[in-house]
């Protein structure tokens, strides 16, 4: 939704921006609802809905980075209770939908090519966003899992853990942004207990206008009376992947047990280096759950 007008100041009001702003709102969401009536490009949808049926499915969107989708989908194989995880591939080019389907056949993940999405070359939040909502509502939704969670495709891993059991206390929790009075879950780890969620018209997408990114848009339906304290949270600690080299330039993240590499952040001339880095961190992690990860394709949870 966006800002309510008594947010809007006198000189945001000379510059007609609550009308420009709604104007813009009614046309992003037409090309949305658009997008969310358009067929998946490949996935046996029917089968992934009858897999997640009453189960604790993990999701991940993926783009143009095989590479990062096999080692998280390595980790949370081994490392990560749950039942099922799903591939939403949100790549631009046909070679990469390619190589990210080769993986998650290898890893026994479930694979959906989505649509061509309307937001990927102008926006990549409103991109991921909008693919987060085809998901819930073409497979998600109509599949009813007993719980569902969100994974950024280069957030890893490094301790076995059960993302799903908070969910016994509270419908939903995740990684908290605030965004003056309001806040929401980042989009890239947050978890939700279905039959607390599923009647909300849910939307996973953003409200720049109020300064909410990628589920924001949830604020109203879902986030504004609960008390973001009731939230359970973990550390978030920053630092520089590589040595002697600003913060800012090789950005990565510490979330709880979980590394974050922040691939779209800091310097991309640094980016194999800091991959480098990276690998070499979850090495240990890659080689704990090498020994434990079951041998099973997403078909045989049904």
């Amino acid at each position: 939704m966006p800002k309510a007008l008594r947010e809007y100041d006198w000189r945001q009001w000379l510059r007609l921006q609550p009308l420009t702003h709604a104007i813009k709102t009614a046309r992003y969401r037409k090309i949305d609802r658009a997008f969310l009536r358009q067929p998946v490009k490949d996935g046996d949808i029917a089968d992934i809905r009858d897999a997640a049926r009453g189960r604790h499915v993990l999701l991940t969107v993926a783009f143009g980075d095989a590479q990062c989708l096999d080692v998280q989908l390595r980790l949370t194989r081994g490392l990560v209770r749950h039942d099922l995880h799903i591939v939403a591939d949100n790549s631009a080019s046909e070679a990469s939908a390619r190589e990210n389907r080769q993986v998650s056949a290898a890893r026994g993940a479930a694979y959906v090519r989505l649509p061509a999405n309307p937001w990927t070359v102008k926006n990549p939040s409103r991109s991921h966003g909008a693919a987060l909502n085809w998901m819930w509502y073409n497979v998600l939704k109509p599949a009813a899992p007993a719980a569902f969670g969100f994974l950024d495709q280069d957030l890893f891993p490094t301790q076995p853990c059960d993302p799903f059991e908070p969910l016994e206390r509270v419908a939903f929790y995740g990684d908290l942004r605030r965004a003056g009075a309001r806040w929401y879950l980042w989009a890239g780890y947050c978890f939700f207990r279905f039959d607390a969620v599923d009647s909300a018209p849910l939307d996973f997408g953003l409200d720049w206008f109020a300064g909410l990114d990628t589920g924001g848009a949830n604020w109203e339906v879902l986030y504004r009376n609960v008390d973001p304290n009731a939230v359970p949270q973990r550390q978030i600690t920053a630092f520089a992947a590589l040595p002697g080299i600003e913060l800012r330039q090789a950005y990565c993240e510490w979330r709880g047990n979980w590394l974050h590499e922040v691939g779209l952040d800091g310097d991309l001339s640094l980016k194999a280096k800091k991959r480098e880095t990276v690998l070499r961190l979850l090495e240990p992690a890659l080689q704990a759950s090498l020994k434990s990860a079951p041998q099973r394709d997403w078909r045989s949870t049904q």
